[in-house]
């Protein structure tokens, strides 16, 4: 072991400020929602929702640095109620107002436990900065969301990853070979944090930061890997394909390793009923029943007895026939629904709701099993479902 750092070389580099804060233009550019709020002090309970290491924390602390407010940090996964309840204090206490809560991972919050951090939302007691890889609308409960703006924040570019890298040598004042970096921006897919780890740990353990020194790291067991990061969408995109291709071999493999490191299980059930649509479909209808019933399981069970039920649904959707007509026909349909606008409705289909509608035409010519196209004239020739 060559050398030591004093803290993690991600929090070394911390950007202190919006001026120093990588990425996110959409969000902290000029004139940008959340850069104005900070200048017009105006701050308000948020959820940030994005990919892994791309500033979450980061920018929650900034925002409550700069609007000189006192932040407390927990993390959703160890986090309970009673953390809760000591950060707000006495209500009576008026300093209360001037607190922030970063909940990261929220989505790991229960019912019970966000239904308990609602009221302090609610009355202004806290002003919360959610953060979360999952998207919110089916992770935190609708009174909560409803009194949260949600900002998402996008994948790192390979210029932002860049500038960071850049960063963390000069901090570390070393150097490093054009061929590493563009392998490690490549091998980062936008996730600063995977990045930073690799660089922490090559020069930790060999004083050097070339490519080979870098794919060391890879091998060694002090690196640090984020199940929520590059690994995370390869193996769930890993799983999808196997059960598409009916391997259930493969399919089997690719859920325990998610189980194992500690995935979501709504989260791969979630995709379960996905696929039972989208590759499935009218092969097999009852699968998406039993994906229903999958997600079901798993939010009312959780690990690890849950991991069974998963396994049964995975073997039944792989070995399930495989059909994408309706999703096909759909997606084809909808393409026209947004390229052609709101063609008019034939007037036979229209509903006559008064006398006026009746005499001007509305639903003439209607009948019940009429074997005509039903669709707008400019497209009643087309053939979406081609089965």
């Amino acid at each position: 072991m060559v050398n030591h750092l004093s803290e993690p070389l991600a929090a070394l580099i911390r950007p202190k400020n919006l001026d120093e804060f990588v990425g996110q233009s959409h969000l902290v550019g000029p004139d940008k929602p959340l850069r104005l709020a900070i200048a017009n002090r105006q701050i308000f309970s948020m959820i940030l929702w994005g990919p892994p290491g791309t500033g979450k924390t980061t920018l929650a602390r900034i925002i409550a640095k700069e609007a000189g407010l006192e932040i407390f940090e927990l993390s959703a996964v160890s986090a309970g109620k009673e953390d809760i309840r000591k950060i707000v204090g006495d209500n009576t206490n008026s300093s209360l107002y001037k607190k922030v809560l970063f909940l990261d991972e929220i989505h790991r919050f229960n019912k019970a436990q966000q239904d308990f951090l609602l009221p302090y939302v609610e009355s202004g007691a806290l002003t919360l900065i959610g953060a979360t890889t999952e998207n919110p609308s089916f992770e935190v409960i609708s009174p909560l969301l409803s009194r949260c703006r949600v900002f998402v924040l996008k994948e790192l570019t390979s210029e932002d990853i860049e500038k960071i890298i850049d960063r963390a040598l000069e901090k570390l004042e070393v150097k490093m070979p054009k061929d590493a970096k563009e392998w490690l921006i490549t091998l980062a897919n936008g996730d600063a944090r995977q990045a930073l780890t690799m660089i922490d740990n090559a020069y930790t353990l060999y004083g050097k930061l070339n490519k080979e020194s870098l794919k060391s790291t890879l091998q060694n067991t002090f690196l640090r890997y984020d199940k929520k990061g590059e690994d995370h969408y390869n193996t769930i995109s890993a799983f999808i394909k196997s059960m598409r291709a009916s391997n259930v071999d493969a399919a089997l493999y690719y859920l325990a390793r998610m189980v194992a490191a500690g995935e979501d299980p709504k989260f791969i059930a979630r995709r379960m009923v996905v696929f039972a649509s989208e590759d499935i479909g009218i092969a097999n209808s009852s699968a998406l029943m039993l994906a229903n019933q999958v997600f079901q399981a798993v939010t009312t069970i959780g690990y690890p007895e849950c991991q069974e039920n998963l396994a049964h649904g995975v073997v039944y959707l792989a070995k399930s026939p495989k059909d994408r007509s309706s999703y096909n026909a759909y997606m084809e349909a909808l393409k026209d629904a947004k390229e052609l606008g709101n063609l008019p409705i034939p007037m036979s289909l229209h509903n006559p709701e008064t006398k006026l509608m009746e005499e001007v035409g509305y639903g003439k010519g209607y009948e019940m099993y009429s074997k005509e196209s039903l669709l707008p004239d400019k497209i009643k020739n087309k053939k979406y479902f081609k089965k």
